[in-house]
């Protein structure tokens, strides 16, 4: 599979820059697991669940996981 055609601000990334951003997204989605990584109250587990879900869509749409994962 080749890296994802992806365009910041009208400019394309190449195809080194679009898998450092892949993977730097799941990395981050990874982190985003621990539902208390970002502190064990209100505010710090709805910004985790928000975090995870945001790039959740983000590695969909870079056919890094599907659907149903």
């Amino acid at each position: 599979m080749s890296p994802a055609a992806i365009t910041i601000n009208g400019l394309g990334l190449s195809d080194a820059e679009s898998e450092t951003l892949r993977a730097a997204v799941t990395s981050f989605h990874n982190e985003m697991c621990d539902p208390l990584y970002l502190g064990d109250d209100e505010h710090g587990r709805t910004m985790v669940a928000l975090y995870r879900r945001n790039c959740e869509e983000i590695l969909k749409l870079l056919c890094v996981i599907r659907d149903s994962e």
